[in-house]
């Protein structure tokens, strides 16, 4: 496969290997796919919890971010604290 790079990414390489981050100008091109492999690779991961998100939601699982929601949220997270606490001095 041949690739065209432009002048600034040609310049932008060369400054890397005269800097040492790269052996050759070549590897530039591995270094920018192993990248968008993983930026893909994250894509899909994010978008497979997406859909367990939305999956939660259609099967009636999940609560509504309200207001009230989250006043009855910290309220529970509150209470479930003070029981830990008060579960702790006992032991």
């Amino acid at each position: 496969m041949e690739v065209q790079l432009t002048s600034d990414q040609r310049a932008f390489a060369r400054q890397a290997v005269l800097a040492g981050r790269l052996r050759r100008e070549d590897d530039a091109i591995g270094e920018a796919l192993a990248l968008w492999e993983e930026r893909e690779r994250r894509r899909l991961e994010f978008r497979s919890t997406l859909d367990q998100a939305r999956a939660a939601v259609a099967r009636g699982e999940g609560r509504e971010i309200t207001e009230e929601g989250m006043r009855q949220l910290v309220a529970e997270v509150s209470e479930r604290g003070r029981a830990r606490l008060v579960a702790e001095q006992v032991s």
